[in-house]
């Protein structure tokens, strides 16, 4: 696997609502790196979306519409063929269930007309209490509602989906200016028809959808279903989420639908059962889910289950399909996503052919897996020591290789040697459906490589006196979510940058996702986002000013930072990258307020004038670039890090220190999940590298990257 000197710590889930009018980003899981170059500060998804089923194309979840007529879409279903088959909705994706069937119970029966080029869905609910929202504020979360969703492209390098939110007094479209997808840009309700109707403990909610030219028989395309179910006993804030298919979240990343099949009158199906296994012995776990294509039909496809022993089973129309893996990458622990356990399936040749026969039950040919093997083109000398730019195709030839093996989509890359950029390259797609390519204006999400840089302007203003570093902070502003605890008001701007607050890194995080005090300020370490969200509330009282104004004065400007951005403007929409899981892209979902310790846009040679603005002490005082670096933090080792001997970590004031065997390094990392980023920069040397990843799996080269350019081949732990 190469070098991988990290730890996975711990695996957070959350899951925030689906709605178009979230002010701050989606969350669905954090992953908490210390990798030996960057621990502790690229070691959290800062604010972004991820979840070990955000990788997934397809649920598993797959129902077979066929032929209907004279359907009337009012929400009475008598006009539905009795022998269609009622496809249960009774997954939970988050949130509490039903009690009982009379509590909440679902099914869905689903047909198409080829006349009318249409697909039919009617849901038979019951339930005991059915909310309405009467008022003005009434909204998706306020009452009982249908989101359908509908991915009518189904394009397996994960085309946009479109959500349709439904009740009695609600309508409303997910927001597809945010898509990956272009062509959804103008989704609304003129190729939907949803009617409802309520009788006793029982609501129907009948659906046609105009689906254009993507209709014909024998091919899929991607639906699903997600009810909220609101009872009159329940809290204002609560609510249940049933869905058909597993997995949440599902209109904010591609495949997390179920599959509909459009089938031929009275055509059946023929089941198939299978079993996965590896060529090497070793290997732990099975991907958890597999691909069908049809051979005389690439339309057809879907994916299923595959379950922890490799075994799986689905029904299809009778014909030849092709089995083959549903990603290139496996992870061995997929419930933790650990880094360290990443692999790359051999997908060239890894793929069987079934005959699916209706009505028969067919065994499939084991279906062996293999992996490829890590690259192994680390030099035992790093490149960057002696490089001249003649030879940068030697950089360029390591990058791309580390692209392919891992599946990253586009990289910006910049490498500093005697205190200047000596190279500058893109590399890739910036959205791996549209297939647009990275170049030099395309920026990145930085994460947390935000931090330093908001530090950079604090110190600025501790150097005019506006800010105390040790004044405690709700003397500048109270914080009243926190108010309770009076240990919050020994919190300093010292206590944030040098990450004693003892907050969590995110209140989310915590089981009732309220902020609280893990000890007391300034005692130990705990790499906290919260607290740099404080101390920016701060700051923007006591200068008066909003903090796009101050980040412009204080650190873009005397640092000549340019196109770097830290909020939405129509500019950044125009070149930011889609970041992406498992080489499939997420939405562009830029934030509407700045986040001081993860929101900052830019690319890798514009940032490169930080880093150098630092290394020659720029824009600030010597005293105060003293007391910048000085040790605040030792951060302790992790009892299952395997860092070498030599490798000490520190923070100053929002920097991220190192003692290395090369000499002292300073810099940050970033992780916002589908954005991986790093810039570093060795003091004593004079050089180092800046480099973005719209990619989850960007850690990977940025871990090799630094043996490749600096330390040269070290010894595997």
């Amino acid at each position: 696997m190469g070098l991988r000197f990290n730890s996975l710590t711990d695996t957070i889930h959350h899951q925030s609502n689906e709605h178009r009018n979230i002010s701050k980003r989606v969350v669905y899981i954090a992953l908490l790196f210390f990798v030996f170059f960057n621990t502790a500060y690229s070691n959290s998804i800062d604010i972004k979306t991820k979840s070990e089923n955000l990788i997934e194309m397809s649920n598993g979840a797959i129902a077979y519409a066929y032929p209907v007529s004279s359907i009337t879409i009012d929400g009475n279903p008598q006009d539905w063929p009795k022998d269609f088959t009622r496809y249960p909705i009774n997954k939970l994706p988050y949130g509490g269930g039903p009690k009982d069937k009379n509590d909440f119970d679902a099914y869905f029966q689903v047909g198409y007309s080829l006349s009318e080029k249409a697909l039919y869905i009617v849901v038979v609910i019951t339930d005991d209490s059915h909310i309405v929202d009467t008022t003005d504020a009434s909204e998706w979360n306020t009452q009982d509602t249908f989101n359908f969703y509908i991915d009518e492209q189904h394009s397996p390098d994960g085309s946009g989906v479109d959500l349709y939110q439904y009740s009695e007094n609600y309508k409303d479209t997910n927001n597809q200016s945010i898509s990956w997808d272009p062509t959804k840009k103008n989704t609304n309700w003129d190729a939907i028809e949803i009617k409802s109707k309520r009788n006793k403990n029982t609501t129907i909610y009948e659906c046609k959808v105009k689906l254009n030219s993507t209709i014909t028989t024998g091919k899929s395309i991607g639906i699903d279903h997600v009810f909220i179910d609101k009872d009159a006993d329940d809290d204002q804030n609560s609510n249940s989420f049933i869905a058909w298919g597993n997995s949440g979240g599902k209109s904010s990343a591609p495949g997390r639908l179920g599959d509909v099949i459009f089938m031929k009158e009275k055509e059946k199906t023929g089941a198939i059962s299978g079993k996965l296994s590896w060529k090497n012995s070793a290997m732990k776990g099975y991907p958890n889910r597999i691909r069908f294509t049809s051979t005389h039909n690439p339309a057809l496809w879907t994916q299923t289950v595959v379950d922890s022993t490799g075994n799986y089973t689905l029904d299809l129309p009778s014909g030849e399909y092709i089995i083959s893996p549903a990603s290139g990458l496996f992870y061995q622990d997929e419930s933790r996503f650990r880094d360290e356990e990443l692999f790359r399936i051999n997908t060239k040749d890894a793929n069987i052919k079934v005959t699916a026969v209706a009505n028969k039950n067919i065994t499939a040919p084991t279906f062996e897996l293999s992996t490829i093997s890590d690259p192994d083109i680390i030099p035992n000398k790093g490149v960057l020591h002696d490089f001249e730019i003649k030879e940068a195709s030697i950089v360029d030839t390591f990058i791309k290789t580390y692209q392919e093996h891992y599946q990253i989509p586009g990289v910006s890359l910049a490498l500093i040697k005697n205190g200047k950029v000596v190279y500058h390259q893109t590399y890739g797609v910036k959205n791996t459906l549209t297939k647009k390519k990275v170049d030099h204006n395309t920026l990145f999400e930085a994460a947390s490589i935000t931090k330093p840089v908001f530090g950079f302007a604090v110190m600025r203003l501790v150097e005019r006196g506006i800010i105390d570093l040790d004044k405690p902070l709700y003397e500048y502003l109270p914080f009243e979510a926190i108010a309770h605890d009076d240990r919050y008001k020994l919190i300093t701007a010292r206590h944030v940058m040098s990450h004693k607050t003892g907050f969590p890194n995110w209140a989310w995080m915590n089981e009732d996702g309220k902020i609280d005090i893990k000890f007391t300020p300034g005692t130990k370490y705990q790499y906290s986002g919260e607290g740099f969200e404080y101390l920016k509330r701060v700051v923007t009282k006591v200068t008066a000013k909003d903090i796009n104004t101050i980040l412009k004065e204080e650190v873009l400007t005397p640092l000549d930072i340019e196109n770097t951005y830290f909020s939405k403007n129509e500019y950044l929409a125009k070149v930011v990258s889609n970041g992406h899981f498992d080489n499939l892209p997420s939405q562009a979902s830029l934030p509407e307020n700045p986040g001081m310790a993860w929101s900052m846009h830019t690319e890798a040679k514009t940032f490169t004038n930080f880093l150098l603005g630092l290394q020659n002490k720029k824009g600030l005082k010597p005293e105060t670039y003293k007391e910048m670096f000085k040790i605040q933090t030792r951060i302790p080792k992790d009892k299952e890090d395997p860092s070498p001997e030599g490798w000490e970590n520190y923070f100053g004031l929002s920097i991220h220190m190192q003692k290395t065997p090369f000499g002292p390094s300073f810099g940050h990392g970033g992780n916002n999940g589908d954005f991986r980023c790093e810039a570093i920069l060795y003091s004593d040397l004079n050089m180092g590298y800046v480099v973005f990843t719209n990619s989850n799996t960007g850690d990977s080269l940025n871990t090799a990257l630094l043996e490749f350019l600096i330390t040269g081949k070290q010894k595997k732990e």
